[in-house]
């Protein structure tokens, strides 16, 4: 019989790709980081200074996103019999939040910038931002593609992260660009682009905080997912009603609490069978199901 997607050891390599995953862009956020605050003092370019403190964030965000990860992948025990999957939901909660701060940062920094009076950025900054927005944008699309393929919504969160880097990144070009175009009295347009920049990352990250939040409050998942289990149910033999069904989602498995109706007459060990084999479809379906109660009630 193949492995369930949701077995342990499928949930511990889930796990540890979404951590190699994360330790990829805390590398290459340490060093972006670092080019850009060194590119912004030294070309007197607030955007970049901005963009390089986010990188920073980026980076505790992920270690948290990291920590989360790896607890979620540990087995159950008597503690925590349903397992350590919430940590995964609170580290994206962390993200979330850590992804608001950075761009409330940003937003205040550049208002300063405005209202004070400096020199126009130096125009080889150009370069390093396109270089930045480059390598921001794959990390957004590595992790974004790891986030799908385990279903995990820190490292999505994480990978937004990138992405507002990417497109903090892509307004300090455009601002820095008009600012050495246009010539005196444009020196500002790089912190009004930063400024504008904070707009988008404050909507995306309200949307990651929304969907951290509804996991740690045990939401219902999206109805298809509770679609496809009653499909799965609905087709093994001897199923002749589905009453209840209550799905919970936790890290990056879903538990499943099952109510099916049988023909009242076959004896328990038989209603047991059919049971068992409602079970071990959901277990052994692409859903990612790591745990499934099934209650049998008689029917005429």
């Amino acid at each position: 019989m193949p492995e369930s997607p949701a077995s342990p050891a499928a949930l511990r390599a889930a796990a540890a790709r979404g951590v190699r995953a994360t330790l990829i862009g805390i590398a290459v956020s340490s060093l972006l980081a670092a080019v850009k605050i060194a590119a912004g003092i030294l070309g007197n370019a607030y955007a970049l200074i901005a963009d390089g403190l986010e990188s920073i964030l980026d980076i505790f965000s992920a270690l948290a996103v990291w920590q989360g990860l790896r607890i979620a992948a540990a087995p159950p025990d008597e503690e925590h019999p349903f397992g350590h999957g919430k940590a995964e939901a609170l580290s994206a909660l962390a993200a979330a939040l850590a992804l608001l701060g950075g761009a409330v940062l940003i937003g205040v920094q550049s208002v300063r910038e405005i209202l004070t009076p400096h020199h126009a950025p130096a125009p080889w900054t150009l370069l390093v931002l396109v270089a930045v927005v480059a390598a921001k944008e794959a990390l957004f699309r590595f992790g974004d593609q790891v986030a799908r393929d385990v279903g995990s919504t820190a490292i999505r969160s994480d990978a937004w992260h990138h992405r507002s880097d990417a497109l903090t990144s892509l307004a300090a070009f455009v601002g820095i660009g008009l600012a050495w175009y246009l010539g005196p009295g444009y020196e500002a347009a790089d912190d009004w682009a930063a400024l504008l920049a904070c707009g988008v990352i404050l909507f995306n990250g309200v949307k990651l905080l929304r969907t951290a939040v509804r996991e740690v409050m045990d939401t219902a998942p999206p109805p298809e997912v509770e679609a496809e289990v009653r499909r799965l149910a609905a087709q093994i033999e001897g199923v002749r009603a589905l009453d209840k069904c209550k799905v919970l989602k936790s890290g990056l498995a879903y538990f499943v609490d099952l109510q099916i109706r049988v023909n009242g007459d076959l004896s328990v060990r038989e209603g047991h069978a059919i049971a068992h084999r409602v079970k071990d479809a959901l277990m052994q379906s692409a859903l990612g199901v790591l745990d499934v109660a099934v209650h049998v009630e008689p029917t005429e």
